[in-house]
């Protein structure tokens, strides 16, 4: 950790930790020992390789954790990586509840943020599913047969947008809230806004 520059946003981040204050100090020497670049981006701690984001620190209330961008490219030989949800491409994280856990896969912590390095350096990039692989709701066929004009605007959305409004559509668990959800959005589709616009 010689030459390492640590980022005041970081130091500011810590020291207003109420919670896994140890395990993230822990979690930042791993980093920082990995020969990474310290940078604060989307509010958290996140280690950085020739620009490219390489591990971020983050914390929840039942634990906290190492996020991997690109997770999905690592091979994962100790099976620790999670996917936090089916939708979630690329990131993976590897989640703690005390400081003792880190201390004990430190060597194993240190040898995924290496191959996380690697893979930047190859310039490996995760394979996204393509939109057409999405399954495109029943409320929102039933409207398309209904509304030809909207899946026509739809379909001239960025696939992007797309994917935002699939998975937005699809992860409601009531028919008749997807319905809902369908109806709320047709004006917008038909504007060719996306979900977030």
């Amino acid at each position: 950790m010689a030459n390492v520059k640590l980022n005041l946003k970081v130091d500011e981040f810590l020291r207003k930790a109420n919670k896994w204050k140890e395990e993230y100090k822990k979690l930042r020497g791993i980093a920082l020992d990995c020969e990474l670049d310290e940078d604060f981006k989307w509010m958290h701690p996140c280690y950085t390789f020739e620009g490219k984001n390489i591990v971020l620190i983050h914390g929840f209330k039942e634990y906290c954790a190492l996020l991997f961008p690109k997770g999905a490219l690592l091979k994962d030989t100790h099976g620790i990586l999670i996917q936090q949800t089916e939708n979630v491409q690329a990131a993976r994280q590897i989640r703690f509840t005390n400081i003792q856990e880190i201390i004990e896969l430190e060597p194993i912590l240190k040898e995924y943020i290496i191959e996380a390095i690697e893979a930047e350096k190859t310039g490996l990039e995760v394979n996204f599913k393509k939109t057409e692989e999405y399954i495109i709701p029943e409320e929102l066929q039933h409207k398309f047969d209904e509304m030809p004009a909207l899946k026509t605007a739809f379909e001239a959305l960025t696939p992007g947008r797309q994917r935002a409004y699939l998975l937005y559509f699809s992860q409601a668990k009531q028919p008749k809230t997807r319905v809902a959800r369908v109806e709320k959005y047709t004006q917008q589709i038909l504007n060719g806004k996306g979900l977030n616009d």
